[in-house]
């Protein structure tokens, strides 16, 4: 096989792999700061590059334009902005002394070599995909990926009446609502014994609720065992270690982890979550010339000082800046993350920051909670909708440690007033003084933050 060295030229070379979130952001970044004084080649395995991976459930429920919808730059704009880009491409190896990373088509062909001053890795994250008989059938995708996405839709075509959902994190809860608003018998399979681990099992619990009374049939603590295919050669059914569930249709969503092999096979250290760790400027630790950024990192966490996987689009859009600002000269910083999430099934939204209560005591915090039951506004204005505040905070200090909501249209956005307090490092006596907005259409008086706050102080 035969193999081509490009880059000679005597301007900077940077080489980034991959083109989604982090690495579109990092690229353009560096392109427009140093301009002709820098070469950007940008390696990407798929055809699509920074697309809005988050948009897929809701294209499959056919609430959003897809894929072409989804993409906020596609890889001409990302040429005619002057990168060298290049698509169905996989990076296969990278000689860190040397500094040369080798690539093949996705597809098998000719190998190249591309030289570089810089590389960045923003490889991202993989769906995982569990080890079960049958998974590849017919019927059965992840969504994960835009070629996903479009599997999910000639699925879709089938006319499928009853869908399975194997997951019940985030990707699980958003296509357990795009079945039920495509019309489908639907079907959740989770081991956990409550959906959203990523919330208390108390508030878990009102998920449960929302999604047993949207029609969603929720079977808990129940792992699928086997795919089985039928007559027309799809899959048919899902076994478990309980039962049997039909199944016309199979989304899988359990979760992903970093996609970290080819940094390792360089010889780069990985975190305990098999993410790359880099430094506040997202430099790989132990490499000057060697960023990271988005879903393949282990990002620091403002509250426990620790590095933490968290993958999500508004870190990636964050680190990739960051990264093009210093390959650019122009020095910059990622301040971290504190595990904002929001998502929503049907008329129920649910969102979350900071440390959850097990968490708070497996790291030794003294951590004490107040959960309220109110209105997303005020009650006499029409509209007004049930809604859940719990706050996690640390006694003897007073810091505000976490929060959680569940309720209606209008709650979910509120995690934001939290996030901003726990960014700040506030004590939760300093919410009750917060000066947010307020009209009978909006809030209470007080708005339901600061009466979970309210609560809370007592106990603190």
């Amino acid at each position: 096989m035969g193999t081509v060295r490009y880059g000679q030229s005597m301007v900077m070379k940077v080489v980034v792999i991959g083109a989604d979130a982090a690495g579109g952001s990092a690229a353009s970044q560096i392109k427009r700061k140093l301009r002709d004084d820098v070469e950007v080649t940008v390696l990407e395995q798929q055809q699509w590059t920074s697309y809005a991976a988050c948009g897929i459930p809701y294209w499959i429920a056919g609430d959003s334009e897809g894929p072409n919808g989804l993409v906020a730059r596609t890889p001409e704009q990302h040429r005619a902005n002057g990168l060298e880009l290049h698509t169905e491409t996989t990076a296969t190896s990278v000689d860190l002394a040397a500094q040369v990373v080798t690539v093949e088509p996705t597809g098998g062909g000719e190998q190249r070599q591309y030289a570089y001053d810089h590389l960045v890795f923003t490889t991202g994250a993989a769906a995982i995909k569990p080890p079960i008989p049958g998974i590849d059938l017919p019927g059965i995708s992840q969504v994960h990926t835009l070629d996903d996405g479009l599997v999910a839709i000639d699925n879709l075509h089938t006319n499928p009446e009853d869908a399975v959902v194997v997951g019940a994190g985030y990707v699980g809860i958003e296509m357990a609502e795009a079945c039920r608003l495509r019309g489908l018998k639907t079907t959740m399979l989770d081991i956990a014994p409550e959906p959203l681990a990523s919330l208390d099992p108390d508030m878990s619990a009102l998920v449960r609720q929302a999604l047993t009374d949207g029609g969603v049939t929720l079977r808990s603590g129940e792992a699928a065992t086997e795919f089985r295919e039928g007559a027309q050669g799809r899959v048919i059914e899902v076994e478990t270690e309980k039962t049997t569930v039909a199944a016309d249709i199979v989304f899988l969503g359990v979760g992903v982890r970093p996609r970290t092999e080819l940094a390792a096979q360089a010889g780069i250290e990985l975190g305990a979550s098999h993410g790359l760790l880099t430094n506040s400027r997202q430099q790989v630790l132990g490499y000057e010339n060697v960023w990271a950024a988005g879903d393949c990192v282990e990002s620091f966490d403002r509250l426990t000082k620790t590095p933490r996987y968290v993958p999500l689009g508004t870190h990636a859009n964050k680190q990739g800046r960051v990264v093009g600002m210093n390959i650019g000269r122009d020095p910059a910083e990622f301040a971290g993350i504190l595990g904002t999430a929001i998502t929503k099934f049907l008329g129920t939204e649910i969102s979350r920051t900071g440390l959850l209560e097990a968490e708070a005591q497996r790291l030794g915090f003294d951590a004490v909670s107040a959960k309220v039951e109110t209105l997303t506004h005020a009650g006499y204005y029409p509209g007004a909708e049930p809604m859940t505040v719990k706050l996690l905070g640390e006694r003897g200090t007073g810091r505000l440690l976490g929060g959680q909501i569940v309720g209606g249209a209008g709650a979910g956005m509120r995690i934001d007033i939290v996030a901003a307090a726990l960014w700040g490092d506030m004590r939760v006596a300093d919410v009750l003084d917060m000066d947010l907005a307020y009209a009978p259409p909006f809030s209470g008086a007080w708005d339901p933050v600061q009466i979970a706050a309210r609560q809370l102080v007592p106990k603190l």
